[in-house]
């Protein structure tokens, strides 16, 4: 068991990951989640070349594991010569920390596409055919009418999204990113306090997915109200 000052210690440190792992994940669900509505909208497209380029990205990315996707990034392209040479490049792959949250990004935002794909297909073309029929143009009907009722229809599964991407920042930890996990491994190698260690890491996780599914709760019961007003 541990002591009360190891206790102290151990949640002073974790707390300095539990920063850097909200940091992580708010920054790859918000950027996966621009990407994501990006590829639904190109799944959805008239154009062949549009729909092909996304089902393939979707396909790759969501068939191979974000900890592979993690190594070839950071320990792939980010040795790569050429990339050093371009400094926006370099600033994105030289730091451990930003290569996480792009990993994430690109990871995530695939099947954030798949989601909303649904969503938007599930919206009733009456509605479509409505607003078109008053007059609409093709940006205020999609601002209007299929994307709140796609985000209504998709937020459901788009929470569980949120909840594995915040999951995934614990890969950071492997490319030497002193986030949650990180410090967790750190701690456990100093006091072999194991179980208690990791229990009181789970329930930091824990504490931020709770967060952000009761502010999709909120937003989801917003969206009801106005629908039902």
């Amino acid at each position: 068991m541990m002591s009360w000052d190891e206790f102290s210690y151990t949640i002073g440190v974790l707390w300095k990951g539990f920063g850097l792992t909200l940091y992580i994940g708010l920054w790859g669900i918000a950027l996966s989640l621009l990407l994501g509505v990006g590829l639904a909208l190109m799944r959805l497209s008239n154009q062949r070349v549009l729909r092909a380029v996304a089902f393939s990205y979707s396909t790759a990315f969501r068939g191979t594991p974000l900890l592979v996707q993690l190594f070839l990034l950071y320990y792939g392209v980010g040795m790569i010569s050429w990339v050093k040479q371009v400094p926006f490049l370099w600033w994105l792959f030289s730091d451990g920390t930003r290569t996480a949250i792009l990993a994430i990004a690109l990871n995530s935002g695939a099947y954030v596409g798949e989601v909303f794909r649904g969503g938007f297909q599930a919206v009733p073309k009456g509605q479509i055919e409505a607003a078109q029929a008053i007059g609409m143009s093709a940006w205020q009907c999609f601002k209007r009418v299929r994307l709140p009722l796609a985000i209504r229809q998709a937020l459901p599964a788009y929470s569980n999204e949120i909840v594995i991407a915040i999951k995934g920042t614990s890969l950071a930890s492997t490319i030497a990113v002193l986030e949650l996990t990180g410090y967790a491994r750190r701690i456990m190698s100093q006091n072999y306090a194991i179980v208690e260690t990791f229990v009181i890491a789970g329930l930091l996780y824990l504490a931020i997915n709770f967060s952000l599914l009761a502010v999709i709760h909120l937003i989801e019961r917003q969206l009801h109200l106005k629908a039902s007003s």
